[in-house]
């Protein structure tokens, strides 16, 4: 699509724009996205009671923002592959599978980090 127009901001304007409409889509039909903004927001609940350094909370929202981005990006990936090609297909397959396991690492590293700075927090707690 070319948007002709002579307002800068405004261009700018319409592309935040279709971006905020890409997310409100993501978290209206993707029930994964809508479980992981809900574990990020019990992340930021336990990091707010846990009094996080500046360092510790910079990794935890650069572990939620990896893992936001791999299921968007798995989304746009398996969206794109359906319109592409509908019917089923095995290098389809193979290249959804592919972008589910991007999340699944997205997500295994988020538990490693999560238990790297949660851990040494309630093991304190719990002795």
């Amino acid at each position: 699509m070319n948007l002709e127009l002579n307002d800068d901001g405004k261009k700018r304007s319409i592309g935040f724009s279709f971006a905020w409409n890409g997310l409100k889509e993501v978290t209206r039909t993707e029930r994964n996205f809508r479980i992981h903004v809900i574990v990020a927001v019990l992340v930021v609940a336990a990091g707010l009671l846990s009094q996080l350094n500046r360092l510790e909370w910079a990794i935890i929202i650069l572990t939620i923002g990896l893992v936001l981005v791999a299921e968007i990006t798995n989304t746009a990936v398996e969206k794109m592959m359906d319109y592409v090609k509908p019917d089923i297909h095995p290098l389809a397959k193979t290249i959804k599978d592919i972008a589910a396991g991007a999340v699944l690492l997205a997500a295994i590293i988020a538990v490693i980090v999560g238990l790297t700075i949660f851990g040494p927090i309630a093991y304190n707690l719990l002795n």
